[in-house]
């Protein structure tokens, strides 16, 4: 095993090209951050990582095995100990490694390191998210429904580019009766966007024929989603018609468009699934989602997104939390505090309302239904991205998932639902995103907070240059 690997290549003279720091202490091993020499010639060896837990992300588990990964892709994934020629051997006695996360459902963009608002929206912004969902270990964001294709296309290519790592974002067209869907406080910011780079971010539904051609243009402009909010807002917006939704469904299929849904109550799924929707972004999780609802959704392969901790942390002192803390300023964890009068350290719940979540929950489980990891992080002030989601996994644990269950939620699921064919499994030819962590996440969910290292795409992310830009 090689302890400390120096690569060199030869044009007319020897070239270092880089070089990994590695450091052993008391039974566990430190991956430094990596140094990359720029020459006049890449070098890319492979490395790989032994005597690692290995959580594949389709519920198998490799006890005691080795992962290698070449330029961003997965090699081999064995239980066996493997030392491939000319790679760089790192050994993770100890360790876990599962695959990056992937967040279901967000809005990035509005969410800045010291508000929230529409002025934030920009490409400087979304890197800013972005970053901070791989520094939590997320390797794909799907935002649904609020953004500019024109920004998240400068976003992507940037990206691509290699001016930043971070998590790799896909995004919906968002439609709704004209001038409506988001919350009533999102929906002025997410107007502002629209005004603000001139182009559609809120897909206006007047008739069935109408709403076809609004589809047929989403399609045209490259969006391969669909959000639809099928919510009157408490009263305060129109709610969107059966037979406009439908006639969405019905054209985005034929198109090769996925639908997810923001819908009101769980008594609007059975119609939405027979529709054909593929998927909701808000579980209403509870009695109304029995098993009957459980089983339609299973039989249609239909996934459910819970997203409950958008209501559960808003009541709590997330700002004393280090694992969100360490990242933002004091002053901007003011509010999330103990300090505030709105958020306890312990938070009460009704014993009747948590009966009727782990029921709703066991009747999904039961029925197979696809839950997948979502956060709706970004929506709302103060909903952290990257964050949010490793707490979305531990309520999902209360409620009756095994550890296993939630971490394939958060990966392999996932990634079947967006279409993501080479992402959320650690197996050959998948792309190498991955976090290494200190503990076993299968004994306790918190453990996805003890993160090692983040690989995405085979590069490692720097969390402490991050923590140091973010928290100075």
């Amino acid at each position: 095993m090689v302890e400390i690997g120096d690569f060199v290549t030869s044009k007319l003279q020897l070239v270092l090209k880089r070089f990994f720091w590695i450091l052993f202490g008391a039974g566990s091993a430190v991956i430094q951050s990596v140094h990359v020499f720029a020459q006049d010639v890449e070098v890319n060896p492979p490395t790989v990582i032994q005597n690692a837990r290995i959580i594949v992300g389709n519920g198998t588990i490799i006890e005691n095995g080795s992962l290698v990964f070449e330029d961003g892709m997965i090699v081999e994934v064995s239980d066996e100990q493997l030392s491939p020629r000319n790679a760089l051997v790192i050994d993770a006695t100890g360790k876990t490694i599962i695959p990056a996360l992937i967040d279901g459902h967000s809005h990035v963009g509005y969410q800045g390191r010291e508000d929230w608002g529409s002025h934030n929206y920009g490409v400087e912004n979304l890197i800013d998210n972005l970053e901070q969902y791989a520094y939590y270990g997320f390797g794909a964001v799907f935002s649904a429904g609020s953004d500019s294709p024109a920004v998240l296309r400068t976003l992507e290519s940037s990206r691509k580019s290699g001016d930043f790592k971070g998590a790799r974002l896909f995004y919906a067209a968002g439609m709704a009766p004209p001038g409506q869907g988001p919350n009533n406080q999102f929906l002025t910011h997410a107007i502002a966007v629209e005004e603000s780079f001139g182009e559609t971010v809120l897909y206006g539904l007047e008739t069935p024929v109408q709403a076809r051609q609004q589809v047929k243009d989403a399609a045209n402009n490259g969006i391969s989603f669909i959000k639809i909010w099928v919510d009157d807002r408490g009263g305060s917006q129109l709610k969107l018609t059966p037979a406009i939704y439908r006639a969405v469904i019905d054209e985005a299929v034929d198109l090769g468009l996925k639908v997810f849904v923001h819908q009101q109550f769980a008594s609007d799924m059975p119609d939405l699934i027979d529709a054909g929707a593929h998927g909701f972004l808000h579980g209403r999780i509870g009695a109304e989602l029995d098993s009957d609802i459980a089983n339609q959704a299973a039989a249609s392969d239909v996934f459910i997104i819970p997203n409950l901790g958008l209501g559960e942390l808003r009541k709590e002192a997330i700002g004393d939390d280090s694992f969100l803390s360490s990242i933002f300023s004091v002053r901007s964890m003011q509010n999330l505090t103990n300090a505030n009068s709105q958020r306890s350290l312990t938070v009460d719940r009704s014993d009747v309302a948590e009966s009727e979540l782990r029921e709703s929950f066991s009747a999904m489980l039961q029925a197979g239904v696809d839950i997948v990891l979502g956060t709706d992080a970004g929506a709302v002030p103060d909903h952290p991205f990257g964050y949010s989601g490793h707490r979305e996994l531990e309520i999902y644990v209360r409620l009756g998932m095994t550890p296993m269950q939630a971490l394939v939620a958060a990966t392999s699921v996932a990634a079947k639902h967006l279409g993501l064919d080479q992402s959320g499994q650690l197996k050959k030819d998948f792309r190498a995103d991955f976090i290494v962590l200190d503990q076993n996440p299968l004994i306790d969910i918190r453990n996805t907070r003890n993160i090692r290292n983040v690989f995405l795409s085979g590069q490692e992310i720097d969390r402490l240059g991050f923590q140091q830009k973010w928290r100075p």
